[in-house]
């Protein structure tokens, strides 16, 4: 009797549910096709239209979580069951409670575990021309906000899910370009002619840690201050050749800093996918070492977070409006671990990637809903794990040290040449392991711990460069206190308005991996081959990037501490001296002292550079004689951006007046992305900046528009035949008719044959160009005495280090640097730098006492990896990284590190301010308006 009840209570839920959706238009009466159909995309614009529609649903609560850098409004929906929906804060409540773990005991945690709702968030459309992401989020939503079958119903009930627009901008591009043809058949993707992400395309995957970007920081602040879910799933393109798709688990290495359960619970939610696909006889879900993928790197929308006890997950998925082809791909037809269930050869259609990705959201809900207590105690569970390794000593098994540990044994048993003494573990094999005591000469040593806690000084030079750390971690969802008043740790005395990170906290893996460095594995396809590329970069330290000066304690330490509200972003405040009689000095050191600069320049004031610096500021430091303009501009930049502005009464002697120049940036049909950041850094700090293509180059005349012109990485092609065809063939571009007229000015290719003489002729002229990475290819292009010093000798002939025995992925070094240059000034004598094989050079000394070739940055004796993997470091040793030519009456600057990588390098920034600014010359005359495109 109970039953038949139930099952007409149930009944009675669905026919209710049924009638309330099915006043929602479908996605065909809306789009005017079905998600999926062959040759068609929708725009945002439609999108955007239709998700409102969607949140007249009472299972819809419509979010506008930001605005993007297009000033497009970014939607979240968040859909579950209308009696979740009336206690939505209260489950919200629970989740972030148990990911932060603090105050709450084990039987407080199962009960808010049993009351709570599994969070789920699942995204699409970040990379906007992976076009299945977008289209699978908006079927996704439809699906769970009209179906009444049973498993939507428990899912409703048991999961709260945020469905959420990843890239609103690019899908409107992306979208409009495959649309714009009338003929479906002729419908393509090819040849975007710019950026899907305003700035950056692509890298809008690379930003989480830092969230430069507005689309960033909205979804960031959603993951890991507003809601904190236990799953998050990241849908992408394209799977690896011979399979229909790419997902979890992932391949070695994973970083070492994860609380286990984070990578078994992808395991776990892995298995329901491709279980499920497997049960629906959907072939083709390869994972592990079937595809690229790693939990290594941070700063993904998936990556970052693993690093805060969520189960991260990412698909890549074939498909494309288009009807495509899954290929003959030999290796993959025999079933193995990695692809247990291969698909053969044959034409694909867009339906079937809807399909395929509606069958994984379901099965990553559905999983949800079985095991919500689950799901939240568990992320409990690792945040408490963390706070206790944060509270405990504690020693992060780092390859270093367990290879450390091998070749202390290895060394004392040829040493001693006796048989393995007798303290010993048994091996899983039977064998006689390692004594024990070398493994308690590294994890029981007190000074090998890993930190306690870390003190952010208020009183370092760029302190609001110091700040701007402290906020990338507070939108992360880090934990940080503020110092209220001055305090001791030990014997160093530190001043109020200092920050205080402490590793106690649950979220101690992402803590650790801004503050300390990644020691990524030697990791080689066999002994003795090749090196097995890292997904990204092998080492990215933030504070290191970021010049930070911070201390380091291994032991507990309090003081008058305040901690920060979660998601509150701090403003340093900043003064401005009251005696300045004579004038105002801005210190070189401090990155925001530009933003002032160009503000002054552009009202008209008077503003130089100090040769010597003097007392606490650098050599190059800003002077800016007294006046009512300079007094108000520098009163409201010093308020705005944590200025501490001296004041003196006394004229500085040594000055050269500094001047703007005028800006060239190079961008090339489609867009760069390492451009695109540096177009997005000169509007943060206020230099205006034209942008050009290659006609413009070709076109002559450069000396009578710009004073400077940059060029990024991949901007300057390479010296030699075989590599120039090879850069060549990598970079095809359309016909024109193939393309609006609007774009026929970008099109076009720097090459040696034409724009070369023409920025000879700028240079000549007087003109400076800026290279950085590859880019710096210009100085062989111009038969500068350098040379690349990362080369042998093998058969009587000079090639390239072969990457079995040098090989440097992205990762950060340290180098020297001439601090006395004009083109240093506000440097120390050494920095950190990002350094992704980049180009090393060999300077012959009579160049250099001839003053042919001025290096300005060079790696020491010591070995230089600070962050990530450095395979046959030693061969780096002496060479020169950056360095000033003179080219007639002008100059040629080479930076081989990338010096402004991803709006990360940020102690590296002035290396190209530097050189933006004229110094003691006339300048041509200024236009402050907009820059041109």
């Amino acid at each position: 009797m109970i039953r038949t009840v139930y099952f007409f209570a149930f009944i009675a839920i669905c026919r209710f549910a049924t009638a309330q959706t099915s006043a929602l238009s479908t996605p065909k009466e809306h789009f005017g096709f079905s998600i999926g159909d062959d040759y068609n995309l929708a725009t945002y614009s439609q999108t955007e239209a239709y998700f409102k529609k969607l949140a007249a649903s009472d299972r819809v609560k419509l979010v506008d979580i930001g605005l993007t850098e297009e000033g497009r409004h970014q939607l979240m929906l968040i859909v579950t069951s209308p009696e979740n929906h009336k206690k939505l804060d209260r489950y919200k409540e629970i989740s972030t409670k148990l990911a932060r773990a603090e105050g709450i005991s084990d039987e407080q945690a199962k009960a808010m575990a049993a009351e709570g709702k599994a969070v789920v968030w699942i995204d699409g459309g970040l990379h906007a021309t992976e076009t299945v992401g977008a289209s699978q989020l908006i079927e996704t939503a439809y699906e769970l906000i009209t179906r009444t079958d049973p498993e939507t119903m428990r899912i409703l009930d048991k999961v709260v899910i945020l469905l959420t627009h990843a890239n609103p901008d690019g899908q409107e591009l992306v979208s409009s370009w495959y649309m714009r043809n009338p003929a479906p058949e002729k419908r393509t993707m090819d040849n975007l002619p710019r950026l899907y992400q305003k700035y950056i395309g692509h890298d809008n995957n690379r930003d989480f840690f830092i969230m430069n970007m507005k689309e960033t920081q909205n979804m960031g602040r959603q993951l890991f201050v507003e809601w904190i879910p236990q799953i998050m799933y990241n849908h992408h393109q394209n799977g690896p050749g011979g399979s229909v798709v790419a997902g979890p688990p992932y391949r070695d290495p994973f970083n070492y800093v994860f609380e286990p359960g984070m990578i078994t619970g992808i395991d776990g939610v892995g298995a329901a996918m491709i279980n499920r696909l497997n049960t629906e006889n959907k072939p083709g879900y390869t994972r592990l070492g079937g595809s690229v993928f790693s939990t290594w790197y941070n700063g993904g929308l998936r990556t970052t977070t693993h690093f805060h006890n969520m189960i991260g997950l990412l698909t890549e998925i074939v498909g494309s409006p288009s009807p495509s082809e899954i290929p003959l791909v030999a290796s993959r037809l025999i079933p193995n671990n990695n692809t247990p269930f291969p698909i053969t050869p044959q034409k694909w259609h867009y339906k079937q990637s809807i399909d395929y990705s509606l069958s994984l959201n379901y099965a990553v809900l559905d999983y949800a809903a079985r095991n919500s207590d689950h799901l939240l105690y568990n992320i409990y569970h690792m945040g408490k794990n963390s706070i206790e390794k944060g509270n405990e000593d504690y020693w992060t098994p780092y390859p270093t040290r367990i290879e450390a540990i091998s070749a202390a044994y290895k060394s004392k048993q040829k040493k001693d040449e006796k048989k393995p003494e007798n303290t010993f573990q048994t091996s899983i094999m039977g064998g006689l392991g390692i004594p024990l005591k070398y493994y308690d000469s590294l994890f029981k040593v007190a000074d090998k711990r890993d930190a306690r806690g870390y003190v952010i000084p208020s009183d370092q030079a760029d302190f609001p460069t110091a700040v701007k750390f402290i906020n990338a971690l507070i939108k992360t969802g880090i934990r940080v206190e503020i110092a209220k008043s001055d305090f001791n740790v030990g014997k160093k005395k530190y001043p109020a308005g200092s920050y205080i990170v402490k590793a106690n906290q649950a979220f101690r893996p992402h803590v650790i991996d801004m503050f300390e460095p990644q020691d990524h594995p030697n990791d080689f396809q066999y002994p003795g081959g090749p090196p097995v590329r890292p997904y990204d970069a092998a080492g990215w330290t933030l504070a290191y990037q970021m010049g930070v000066k911070f201390d380091r304690f291994i032991e507990n330490f309090e003081g008058p501490f305040e901690q920060i509200k979660y998601g509150e972003l701090q403003n340093p405040k900043g003064s401005i001296e009251a005696n300045a009689s004579a004038g105002y000095i801005l210190n070189a050191k401090t990155n925001n002292s530009f933003v002032a600069v160009n503000d002054l320049l552009k009202e008209g004031v008077a503003v130089y550079r100090l040769a010597d610096g003097g007392g606490a500021n650098a050599a190059g430091s800003f002077f800016v004689p007294f006046n009512a303009k300079a007094k108000s501009i520098l009163e409201k930049d010093a308020s705005s951006l944590g200025l501490n502005i001296a004041g003196t009464s006394k004229k500085p002697s040594n000055m050269v007046k500094v001047s703007t120049q005028r800006i060239a940036l190079w961008d090339a049909y489609g867009g760069s992305m390492p451009s695109g950041w540096v177009r997005w850094l000169m509007e943060q700090y206020h230099f205006n900046a034209d942008i050009i293509y290659p006609k413009n180059v070709d076109a002559g005349g450069l000396r009578d528009k710009y004073d400077v012109i940059i060029f990024v990485t991949r901007g300057i092609p390479p010296v030699g035949k075989e590599t120039l065809d090879e850069w060549e063939s990598n970079r095809k571009e359309p016909k024109p008719e193939e393309i609006p007229t609007e774009y026929h000015n970008t099109m076009g290719k720097i090459t040696p044959e034409k724009s070369i003489p023409e920025l000879k002729k700028f240079m000549e002229a007087g003109g400076k160009v800026v290279t950085i990475g590859t880019s710096t290819n210009l100085a062989y292009h111009l038969g500068l005495p350098v040379k690349n010093a990362m080369t042998e000798i093998a058969n009587g002939q000079e090639r390239n280090l072969p990457n079995d025995k040098y090989y440097v992925p992205g990762s950060i070094l340290r180098v020297h640097l001439d601090s006395t240059q004009s083109a240093t000034w506000g440097m120390g004598n050494k920095t950190d730098v990002y350094f992704e094989n980049s180009p090393v050079f060999t300077v012959a000394p009579e160049a250099i006492l001839q003053g042919k070739v001025k290096p300005l940055a060079w790696f020491g004796d010591e070995n230089p990896l600070r962050s990530g993997w450095a395979w046959g470091q030693s061969y780096l040793k002496g060479g020169v990284v950056a360095f000033e030519a003179p080219v007639g009456n002008g100059k040629l600057y080479a930076f081989g590190p990338e010096i402004t990588f991803r709006g990360q390098a940020q102690g590296t920034f002035k290396l190209l301010f530097n050189e933006l600014l004229l110094n003691g010359e006339q300048p041509n005359k200024i236009n402050f308006l907009e820059p041109k495109k």
